[in-house]
């Protein structure tokens, strides 16, 4: 199983959907369909987004 890390490449934004994705074997399109899901409902998954933003580090 991969690290988790933002990837530099397959990103849209910060590439941390992505990064989950590979780390979990997942679609990156499927992660990122669910956070956008995930966003209609009330909660506070824009910051959740950007904290993981911070604290993934960085594909090397």
């Amino acid at each position: 199983m991969a690290s988790l890390v933002r990837p530099r490449r397959d990103k849209v934004i910060a590439g941390v959907c992505s990064g989950i994705a590979r780390r979990y074997g997942w679609s990156p399109n499927a992660v990122r369909l669910a956070f956008i899901i995930s966003c209609l409902l009330p909660g506070p998954q824009v910051l959740l987004y950007i904290a993981l933003w911070i604290f993934i580090p960085k594909e090397s």
